[in-house]
């Protein structure tokens, strides 16, 4: 694999990158040795946050984790990976895909606590979309107090979601069929 490391208001110390390095090694036998892998290192306040973000064959794994200390930071966010690598290659052989090369055969054995064996949704909910402008949708989701909101929108007449991000700014999604 190909680490590339970015900082955000913090320095990448030979420390920090030998322990990227370290964490991340143990992935080199599940994953193509050509893979690009993208680590951004963030310091905000008291919060260290790490993401990892990595292509696999029509997906993308990618882990954030935030913690006070950069090294337990790492360290969930490898445990994150490993989770999503076994439900992808779960997903793989459900659907009867080719397990190609990724994989390592050992690696279920490896890894085999980490399986979820499928998603559960628990709640459903339907409601109308209103037509609105994005400004208005996100004045509505702070009404609300969520941290996302569907409308449709005025301008395109299609549905939309506006998000909350950090530092109290917003952000717009929106689909495009295939």
């Amino acid at each position: 694999m190909k680490l590339i490391i970015y900082g955000k208001n913090i320095e990448v110390t030979e420390r920090i990158k030998g322990q990227l390095e370290d964490k991340l090694k143990k992935l080199d036998k599940y994953i193509d040795p050509d893979t690009k892998v993208d680590v951004t290192l963030s310091v905000r306040k008291n919060e260290q946050k790490v993401e990892i973000t990595f292509p696999m064959k029509g997906h993308i794994i990618r882990a954030e984790e935030t913690s006070e200390d950069l090294y337990a930071a790492i360290d969930m966010a490898q445990e994150t990976i490993i989770r999503q690598l076994v439900r992808y290659k779960n997903k793989l052989i459900d659907r009867k895909k080719s397990r190609r090369e990724i994989f390592a055969d050992d690696f279920m054995d490896e890894y085999e606590d980490y399986y979820d064996d499928e998603i559960e949704i628990v709640r459903m909910k339907k409601f109308t979309v209103e037509p609105m402008d994005p400004e208005e949708a996100c004045e509505q989701m702070d009404m609300l107090g969520h941290n996302f909101f569907v409308f449709l929108n005025s301008e395109t007449n299609r549905v939309n979601v506006v998000y909350k991000r950090y530092e109290n700014t917003y952000g717009l999604i929106e689909p495009e069929l295939a």
